[in-house]
């Protein structure tokens, strides 16, 4: 038998993933801080077209792709003369488990079913667990979600116990975990007691399953519209939505359409925080995921995480919970819509940007999301009011997260703000001089191009940090 204690089951962290993944990391690690990225990818062994077929094997992707009119007719009524872009969303709650993770979690249950695994683990509060449970089923897997779901009060969100009683629906275990470092240590604990497959959102497999669905939203459009789309929002949370999407819409020769990440703004509340769990009313899509991902993508439970949001994002803006709250109204009572938030974030954002792109334009939303009692607005604000957090009506602007939710008075007053995208990328190369203990002056040419791959900057921008640094 062996120890069981945090210290020895953290210290065989890799044996223990190597077990899991099927997959050796160390043939892509280069020199230094550098690891060959598109060899990463390549080795998920899956062309688009194979990843097509996997996905049609259990009903996964060809998702509808809507043009909402009357939230397009609202934004022209609030732009200038000649602005406003046409609003398409794709609707991904048509997926069997109800969201675009589908995509995800359909590779890797397959791979997981044809390299012998009995089952598959997933560490997720959010819609992942549910279409792992679901392609797990589809393939005769067991599966187990580790979910983070309490305080130390024993309190859960109400969204994340909706996502549970989902995972439990398709007949998964589910592991439900107080916030704080057990999470980690409890998934690689049952990953090795178990032998089962590790089927991370973070690996080559899951998010080559999310590039079918950038290649599908180029397809239709150009059906529909006969042009690429000019934008496409996408909810910015772990980065894997968002680097799929965008390996997609690039395998379909849609290079032109610029990349928007959105995220709900609730910078000043910690994620791993006990006090600071339940005063967020958003469990996904928001700047305690996007900021950190962004920065640092490898804090991820793989040894490099696949999803490198800084290569392909072009835009990162944010919006606040109400005006979510408004949108995801909007879209049920002028659209006849009903979604759950996450996809509802990326639409908020969508519906600002459509003012300021000219009518002949046209900006895709990429996902929405089931929803279910625990992620509708009553449930949220309810839990939030609960918490002491203040709700009311006003100026979204004037919201500060964990102390107040701020609904729009009228739609108007629905707005982006930008993320300083220069001010990530000095982050990621700071961020990957301190995890690899090197200074500024210890880097090679390889290095120095590599980090100039990773946040999409010419070397020369890379040497221009690299100085500011020193």
């Amino acid at each position: 038998m062996k120890s069981k204690s945090y210290t020895d089951v953290m210290s065989r962290r890799n044996e223990i993933m190597k077990q899991a993944l099927g997959l050796d990391y160390s043939e892509f690690e280069g020199k230094g801080i550098s690891f060959s990225y598109e060899d990463m990818m390549t080795k998920a062994g899956y062309s688009l077209e194979e990843i097509m077929e996997i996905q049609s094997e259990t009903n996964v992707g060809n998702t509808p792709l809507i043009e909402l009119k009357n939230l397009t007719s609202a934004a022209r009524a609030l732009a200038e003369p000649g602005k406003g872009a046409r609003i398409f969303i794709k609707d991904e709650a048509s997926n069997p488990s109800g969201s675009f993770k589908a995509r995800r979690a359909s590779v890797s249950c397959y791979y997981a079913k044809k390299n012998g695994y009995n089952g598959v683990v997933a560490a997720t509060s959010g819609n992942y667990g549910a279409a792992v449970a679901s392609q797990a089923n589809m393939r005769n897997l067991k599966s187990i979600i580790v979910q983070e779901l309490y305080d130390s009060h024993g309190v859960g969100q109400p969204e994340i116990l909706e996502k549970g009683r989902k995972c439990e629906a398709y007949g998964a275990e589910v592991l439900q975990l107080t916030v704080g470092p057990e999470l980690f240590y409890t998934f690689l604990l049952v990953l090795e007691e178990t032998g089962f497959f590790n089927a991370s959102l973070y690996t080559p497999f899951g998010i080559a399953g999310i590039e079918t669905l950038g290649y599908e939203i180029v397809e239709e459009v150009r059906t529909r519209c006969s042009r690429d789309p000019d934008a496409v929002v996408i909810t910015h949370a772990g980065g894997g939505n968002l680097t799929g999407t965008a390996r997609g819409l690039i395998k379909a020769g849609s290079s032109d359409t610029r990349i928007i990440g959105a995220s709900v703004d609730l910078s000043g509340l910690h994620m791993a925080s006990d006090s600071d769990f339940n005063r967020k009313s958003f469990t996904t899509g928001h700047t305690g995921f996007g900021v950190p991902f962004t920065t640092w993508p490898d804090r991820a439970d793989v040894p490099r995480n696949a999803a490198r949001s800084l290569r392909y994002m072009d835009r990162y803006v944010t919006i606040s919970q109400g005006e979510v709250f408004y949108i995801t109204e909007a879209l049920a009572q002028l659209e006849g819509l009903e979604r759950g938030p996450a996809g509802n974030t990326s639409l908020t954002a969508a519906f600002a940007i459509a003012q300021e792109m000219n009518e002949d334009q046209v900006i895709v939303v990429q996902e929405t999301e089931y929803t279910g009692a625990g992620k509708h607005v009553t449930a949220q604000l309810t839990f939030a009011r609960e918490n002491g957090i203040e709700i009311r009506r006003g100026n979204p602007s004037d919201q500060v997260p964990g102390k107040n939710i701020i609904i729009p008075e009228n739609p108007g007053l629905i707005s982006t703000t930008e993320m300083d995208m220069d001010n990530l990328r000095k982050s990621y190369i700071r961020n990957s001089l301190k995890h690899y203990n090197i200074t500024a002056d210890e880097l090679s040419k390889e290095e120095i191009e590599f980090l100039a791959e990773e946040i999409n900057k010419p070397d020369t921008f890379v040497r221009n940090i690299l100085q500011e640094i020193k």
